[in-house]
């Protein structure tokens, strides 16, 4: 059928230039986003290393026991948050951090431990819900743009988890997986303890290099700690939660700009083909006006 390749070849080249489109616009608004949240989670950086040197102030100079600092004996359970996304079209970036989960879920099975999953973001939500997994917990916030009151909700309910008593399903650890962002080019899964806590002496502060001092606490170092570790627990997850919305972004702006490129190769190759077809039709045109002319000659 004359022009029926050409047909194809142009309505292919017409929804392949429409998908374009839509890869560049989500390139373009994940480029926009990507700077403010690397400048939220430059933002954040101050308040966490002020949090973390106050604990381990009070960690370093007294000898009290905490129940977020001690192991706990009388369970087996473990709890994993898994931080993920809202959105697809962010290249691996959902596929590497779920293949991360389940790798920290089998180690702490293979430990002998029951792993309670908890999930943020509709893309781990769902994947776990596929496979029928049971989730102790699952919040769905807009990945890409964390807020602090959302952490707070996720902290509070991972506490209370910990703090617990074993017969009301309490937990003995605290695991997060998330992914850090180590540069533009580079963000990687990573796994964190975060419970029981484990704060380490003299944190390293930029410009703060002297020891630290000793203290006196009002009105106990029991009641300090009580205020301020669960505040360490919920700025911790707040960090990682920034961290994942720049690495998310990251991803997202590289994939789309990756899948631009590919949509541009694809319009090249269809209209070569097309020329092709048009070409050989003109040519199959012509072959018929002139074997027309000479069965008239002949005739």
């Amino acid at each position: 059928m004359a022009g029926g390749s050409q047909r194809v070849y142009k309505q292919r080249i017409k929804s392949t230039q429409s998908l374009k489109k839509v890869f560049r616009a989500q390139e373009l608004i994940a480029a926009s986003r990507i700077g403010k949240a690397r400048g939220r989670t430059a933002a954040a950086a101050p308040y966490e290393r002020a949090i973390t040197r106050a604990v381990s102030a009070v960690a370093t100079h007294t000898a009290t026991d905490h129940p977020l600092t001690t192991e706990r004996t009388d369970t087996n359970r473990a709890a994993v948050l898994v931080i993920a996304s809202d959105r697809g079209m962010a290249g691996s970036y959902s596929a590497s951090i779920i293949r991360e989960t389940e790798r920290v879920v089998a180690r702490l099975q293979a430990e002998g431990k029951e792993v309670a999953l908890y999930a943020t973001g509709r893309r781990a939500i769902s994947y776990f819900r596929y496979r029928e997994r049971e989730m102790a917990g699952q919040w769905s916030y807009g990945s890409d743009s964390p807020q602090a009151d959302v952490a707070g909700e996720i902290a509070d309910t991972l506490l209370g988890a910990f703090l617990a008593p074993e017969a009301e399903g309490g937990v003995g650890e605290l695991h997060v997986v998330y992914t850090q962002f180590v540069n533009m080019v580079s963000q990687r899964p990573r796994r964190v303890r975060m419970l029981p806590l484990e704060v380490v002496e003299g944190v390293a502060v930029p410009g703060e290099n002297d020891a630290l001092p000793l203290y006196d606490f009002e009105p106990s170092p029991e009641a300090v700690l009580d205020a301020l570790l669960p505040r360490y627990v919920r700025s911790r997850i707040f960090s990682f939660m920034l961290e994942a919305a720049a690495s998310e972004l990251a991803s997202r702006q590289r994939a789309m700009h990756t899948a631009t490129d590919n949509a541009q190769d694809l319009i090249r190759t269809y209209t070569r083909l097309a020329n092709q077809a048009r070409q050989a039709d003109i040519t199959q045109e012509i072959s018929e006006i002139v074997s027309g002319a000479d069965a008239l000659a002949a005739s």
